[in-house]
């Protein structure tokens, strides 16, 4: 209450001395925020940059001239139309991230550095953009980036400004061209469908002309094999007919006739006995009569009797039977 009494009872002069006193200890006083800077201006001309924390200046002489985000930025391109370097018209719009890495140039170096980077960029796109074909657009659009950030990058370094990404959203053909990019791609997807056919029937005939041909190679081999094994059985039949030859030729020529009389009634025999069991043979017509058979047949068993007589009573039921089967005949 006295302070209060003591400081009312101060004479005008001596209230004002308080208050600019206390006006210049809050303007001597600057406090940055973290993500920014200040540019510090003494009678209108750029001192220095004031970096995050407590600053003291000199009231009245020096003061703050802009306060920079240094915080990175996202800037939305607007939509454009481009034309491309084959005359179609898209429709593109994309997105810029850039941020501050000097304070002093973008504040004194550009005045609207936000308007700057959206112009440049948007210029920079028909610029980039307009240089290629529709199909390589819509094809390489991570290469369209880079080339976008290079070119932005580089231009904007004069304004204390560093481009990170810049990013194409969105590349929009019109309709008509759209409906002619789906025919186009059907038609490529039918001609590949078509070619994949016609190569899988092309394979498949290989396919099968080589097991065809190995076929045909097993086969002659079997038949080789075959012939091989009919040779040699013909051989051995041959050989064995050889020897039975010579040993008949040797007993002959001894003097005894009766191994020739049964290998001549074997013989004839065998023969009757094939016309006989023939089942294409309807009528069977004899060279000679039946009583000559009869006979010739008691002549072959009383050679067998005499040449083998421990099978006689099985040569005798043969004969019998070939007996039976000349009479049904």
């Amino acid at each position: 209450m006295f302070c209060v009494e003591s400081f009312l009872g101060l004479g005008p002069v001596s209230l004002f001395l308080i208050l600019f006193g206390a006006l210049c200890v809050l303007k001597c006083v600057i406090l940055v925020s973290q993500g920014y800077e200040y540019t510090l201006e003494r009678f209108g001309r750029y001192v220095r940059t004031l970096q995050p924390g407590l600053h003291f200046i000199i009231p009245f002489v020096e003061k703050i001239g802009a306060k920079v985000n240094m915080m990175e930025t996202v800037l939305d391109v607007p939509p454009q139309d481009v034309i491309t370097k084959d005359n179609a018209a898209v429709n593109v719009d994309g997105v810029v991230f850039f941020k501050v890495v000097d304070a002093s140039k973008s504040a004194y170096k550009v005045s609207n550095l936000g308007s700057a980077m959206i112009n440049l960029t948007t210029t920079n796109i028909r610029t980039v953009m307009g240089s290629m074909d529709l199909d390589e657009l819509l094809s390489n659009r991570e290469a369209i980036n880079a080339r976008l950030l290079g070119i932005v990058n580089g231009a904007s370094g004069c304004w204390g400004t560093q481009v990170t990404r810049i990013e194409i959203k969105d590349i929009t053909p019109p309709r008509d061209l759209v409906d002619s990019m789906a025919r186009q791609m059907k038609a490529e997807r039918d001609k590949r469908a078509t070619v994949l056919e016609a190569e899988g029937q092309r394979q498949a005939e290989i396919l099968r002309s080589e097991g065809a041909k190995r076929s045909m190679v097993l086969q002659a081999e079997g038949r080789l094999e075959s012939a091989s094994k009919d040779a040699e059985a013909r051989e051995r039949l041959a050989k064995a007919e050889a020897l039975a030859t010579e040993m008949l030729s040797k007993v002959t020529a001894s003097g005894d006739a009766k191994a020739l009389n049964y290998f001549v009634a074997q013989k004839y025999v065998e023969a009757i006995t094939a016309l006989a069991q023939s089942p294409n043979q309807k009528v069977l017509l004899m060279p000679l009569d039946i009583a000559n058979l009869a006979g010739t047949l008691t002549g072959i068993t009383e050679i067998v009797k005499q040449t083998f007589p421990a099978s006689e009573e099985k040569n005798l039921e043969n004969l019998a039977r070939l007996k039976r089967g000349l009479k049904e005949k």
